[in-house]
């Protein structure tokens, strides 16, 4: 779980020098950079997937069965991908394909009897994995013999919405020359993006700002009229339609409010503002009943005399409200965006947990064939969690994972007793922030920061030690993880994942399910990992989920020494010592394991 809501919180009080205003990112300005983010059409590229075909696999219970496998490997992979190969596979029910690295075993090695699944913090990709050849933990396992694949969950990395082969071929290529792009040019890129993002800012405050210096627009035409009346329908429905899907029943209730409030800012308090408050009223409560089309032809019905009470105001003399059309149509096209971002970045923790991680497992085993059907597995921060969460989930059903060892680097089911600097999550994930931030974009937002982090006057120089202790990164490594490894995270997904900074620690979606109350009844051994200088899971925090599970079935490692060198929460990773004293503590419990 990465640094998203630490930064969005800090950058507000930071002082920045002017050429950099990025940094200086205010609810509205981070709102607009997420709606302002660059998509460009990618180049046709020459991969192709293997077809897809029904392979064999193993079921949980130890009996064989035939289970489709949709997927396949990239014949021709994107430069960024530095495994050895890179594979797709498809979720359930979903436009998504997830994207799996894949390491082959050394020939020379012992044989592993279990293929090894490496999960990503939140937000991150799999380079973190495999920052470079001499420091690169998937490379070091496939070494030692293991079958290695870095799962690439919905959002993160190359994984993709595509519905066919050749959507795959274009996107995966263009993904990676963006990436490319930012590694190579990243502060410049960065001060760009800073620059660009607040001229839109000015430029779209100023849109919504009310000209009084100017003389009335041209009265609309009837057609302009009944164009308005239907795109504002349209919205409503959409609304109501999008967000009851989206979020729960008092939240959907907080957002159409929160569409009014805006409307409501428009007439402010002149002559129309109490009819118009009435047709408001009407409208918010139409937005809660179930859709049929009686209602949806009151919506209409109410849409158009809010419409006729706008031309009212623009019509009046006494006195005029300027361009007022105009603004309620820039206020109707800025809501709707924000809410097809949110509906686009559907997904959240339990996503990850009851759709993504299956699916990669199952598409594993099918091309691995354990003996026993099962993997090993290592998940660093929220990859931790959600193996953590995977054992309490079936160990509460009784049921077997899948896994035959798991290691967690840098996790915990609980924050709450701990100094955690992710504790900042908890003033972003409130529901009305939810409709201002709808996403956080943590890679521009990194990138943006990165100057003031590695330059002088080293202004957000924090930033490094948070990521990782001094001296313990290679700077050159450091720099590509901070531009390339970080991703887009979902507010949905923040909204789950900040419940393990409240009471019984982190649930599911219902608020009904505790994984940490069902931890105790896992039968799975584990290695848990801390680091001692980790401020984003501090060794507590560790420590409080490790004290709930058996102990003939734990084992905590601490690493890090009083007087140094010390490790923070990527360096159990990618840190210059982590190849001579994490990878090889890892190895050997997973060996042990691995051949029972």
């Amino acid at each position: 779980m990465a640094m998203s809501a630490m930064i969005h919180s800090q950058l507000h009080n930071t002082a920045v020098p002017p050429s950099l205003p990025m940094t200086s990112v205010s609810s509205n300005a981070l709102r607009r950079l997420c709606l302002r983010l660059p998509f460009r059409r990618p180049p046709v590229s020459s991969i192709r997937l293997t077809p897809v075909v029904t392979v064999r696999a193993f079921s949980t219970d130890e009996t064989e069965t035939e289970i489709p496998i949709n997927g396949g490997k990239v014949s021709n992979k994107p430069p960024i991908c530095t495994a050895d190969e890179l594979h797709y596979v498809s979720v359930k029910n979903s436009d998504w394909r997830l994207a799996l690295w894949r390491y082959h075993p050394s020939p020379e090695a012992e044989p592993r009897k279990h293929p090894l699944l490496l999960l990503s913090g939140v937000g991150t990709n799999a380079i973190g994995y495999d920052l470079s050849p001499e420091s690169s933990f998937a490379r070091h396992m496939c070494e030692k013999g293991f079958d290695t694949w870095i799962l690439e969950v919905r959002g993160a990395g190359l994984s993709m919405q595509a519905s066919n082969v050749k959507e795959i071929e274009q996107s995966a290529h263009e993904i990676s020359n963006q990436m490319e792009a930012v590694a190579s040019s990243g502060a410049e890129n960065a001060r760009f993006a800073s620059h660009s993002s607040k001229n839109n800012e000015t430029a779209l405050t100023e849109s919504q700002g009310l000209k009084t210096n100017q003389q009335p627009t041209i009265l609309p035409t009837v057609s302009d009229e009944s164009i308005l009346v239907t795109k504002l329908t349209e919205t409503l429905i959409t609304l109501s339609d999008r967000v009851s899907g989206f979020l729960s029943e008092s939240q959907s209730r907080l957002i159409s409010a929160k569409l009014f409030d805006q409307f409501s800012k428009l007439v402010g308090d002149s002559f129309v503002a109490e009819r118009f408050n009435e047709i408001k009223k009407n409208i918010l409560s139409l937005l809660e009943v179930r859709q049929d089309s009686a209602v949806v032809n009151q919506i209409r019905d109410s849409s158009q005399k809010l419409i006729n009470i706008i031309e009212e105001g623009q019509r009046s003399v006494s006195p005029p409200l300027f361009d007022l059309q105009e603004r309620l149509n820039t206020t109707m096209e800025d809501f709707q965006k924000q809410l097809d971002m949110i509906v686009k970045f559907d997904w959240d923790f339990d996503h990850y947990l009851e759709k993504d991680v299956p699916a990669a497992m199952e598409y594993i085993k099918a091309h691995t064939q354990p003996e026993d059907g099962k993997l090993v597995a290592i998940g660093h921060s929220m990859g931790g969690i959600l193996l953590y969460s995977m054992l309490s989930r079936y160990g509460s059903e009784g049921r077997d994972p899948g896994l035959a060892a798991v290691v967690t680097l840098a996790s915990s089911l609980d924050y709450t007793s701990s100094k955690s600097t992710l504790k900042l999550l908890l003033p972003l994930v409130d529901p009305a922030q939810a409709l201002n931030v709808p996403i956080v974009p943590l890679g521009a937002m990194l990138t943006a920061a990165y100057p003031l982090t590695s330059r002088p006057p080293y202004v957000l120089s924090w930033l490094n030690h948070m990521i990782s202790a001094r001296d313990m990164m290679h700077p050159d490594l450091l720099k590509k993880l901070v531009l390339n490894n970080f991703c887009t995270i979902p507010a949905k997904l923040l909204l789950q994942l900040a419940t393990a900074f409240r009471e019984r620690g982190l649930c599911d979606r219902s608020g009904t399910f505790f994984y940490k109350d069902h931890i105790n009844k896992i039968n799975v051994p584990v290695l848990a990992v801390a680091g001692d200088r980790d401020a984003i899971c501090p060794p507590e925090a560790v420590e409080e989920t490790v004290k709930l599970i058996p102990e003939n079935l734990v084992t905590y490692k601490l690493f890090g020494e009083p007087d140094g060198p010390h490790y923070a929460h990527y360096d159990l990773v990618g840190g210059r010592l982590a190849v001579d004293e994490v990878y090889p503590c890892v190895v050997e419990f997973l060996s042990v394991h691995d051949q029972k």
